[in-house]
């Protein structure tokens, strides 16, 4: 029997999100039906209500950080049972038939993974024809894309680790960060919070580039051992050629060209913003010393319970502030402004009651 869900959606990219109710799909045989407690909030969800990033069909109900706990699970279902502290990141299906989808890195799936929202629903089961998300009571998901979290994480603060933990955990282990890396992080956001505090656990050296000094000390009481100032000329000299890895965490469109000279030879940047618009770069500085401009798309199933247990074994978690679901249009208008300090989370209590 379908079960019934309240939720909040947007209805039109010029809309506020509003009240909604709908059927998720009653658990089938593998399927894992989880009470959603909380749902951190991306940015990339401001862009999906709004259709910034592409054709996004309405009702929407963002959200793809979403922590809870098992309510009913599929028959067929061994790696859960009620009552388990779970999680659901970005993705809740995809081919599995494909060589990304065999080497365990199901972002990669080559038809394209199935999003938490506003994906063609591979499963189907009620008149939903997309997948919609976190910003709910409830959600049905197939048990290879439930992660569990760990019991000495709280779930509100793990929540975001779905999505801003994943997304700066993958890019890290990739390049192998550790002892005696350099790595630079640039924006002290969602996103760049969370890399400061995995590559200081990693036991890399690590700088906070920004354009002002007023998150320093938030940077150094997460393990930043530097801050620099980007508009800063002469700083910005006096760090050339002195990273490994630059993490760009930036959304907006942004000036990238002069923070090349900062990467040493063989060095990388990941971009991890989601921008819409070209960021334009030289070729020169990249041949001069085999410097890479490279990105990363969040992280498979198997490595994002891999980021939930290394933060749970390091006592990470991201710094959060928690609203109810009907603050979710003010929250939206202050992270235009960047005024969160670093994510919000929907406590789904007064959602369910």
């Amino acid at each position: 029997m379908p079960i019934a869900t309240r939720a909040f959606a947007a209805t039109a990219a010029d809309k506020p999100l509003t009240p909604y109710s709908f059927e998720r799909r009653d658990p089938g045989p593998d399927d894992v039906l989880i009470d959603i407690k909380y749902c951190g909030v991306c940015h990339s969800d401001l862009h999906a209500a709004r259709s910034e990033t592409g054709r996004s069909t309405y009702p929407l109900v963002p959200g793809h950080e979403i922590a809870g706990v098992v309510k009913a699970v599929g028959s067929n279902v061994t790696r859960f049972k009620v009552g388990d502290r779970v999680g659901v990141g970005c993705m809740v299906d995809s081919c599995r038939e494909c060589a990304s989808c065999q080497e365990g890195v199901e972002q990669y799936c080559v038809p394209g993974f199935t999003g938490t929202y506003g994906g063609k629903d591979r499963k189907g089961g009620t008149d939903q024809t997309i997948t919609q998300g976190g910003y709910s009571d409830h959600i049905t998901v197939d048990q290879h894309f439930v992660l569990s979290i760990p019991d000495s994480l709280p779930l509100d603060a793990a929540a975001p680790l779905l999505c801003a933990g994943i997304t700066t955990y993958s890019p890290l282990k990739e390049w192998g960060v550790g002892p005696g890396s350099r790595v630079a992080v640039i924006g002290l956001g969602g996103l760049g919070h969370m890399a400061v505090k995995l590559a200081t656990a990693m036991g890399a050296e690590v700088t906070v580039l920004s354009t002002s000094d007023r998150k320093k000390a938030d940077a150094e009481r997460m393990g930043a051992q530097h801050f620099l100032i980007n508009s800063d000329k002469d700083a910005m000299k006096a760090a050339a050629e002195k990273f490994d890895l630059i993490i760009n965490t930036v959304s907006a469109t942004h000036e990238i060209a002069s923070h090349i000279q900062l990467l040493a030879r063989d060095g990388t940047m990941i971009m991890l913003g989601l921008t819409t618009e070209g960021l334009p770069v030289f070729a020169l500085p990249l041949l001069w010393r085999r410097r890479r401009i490279a990105g990363s798309l969040i992280g498979g199933i198997r490595e994002t319970q891999e980021m939930l247990d290394f933060c749970a074994r390091h006592g990470i978690a991201c710094d959060i502030e928690t609203i109810a679901p009907d603050q979710i249009n003010e929250a939206y208008e202050r992270m235009e402004k960047s005024d969160v300090r670093y994510r919000f989370v929907i406590d789904m209590a007064s959602l369910a009651a």
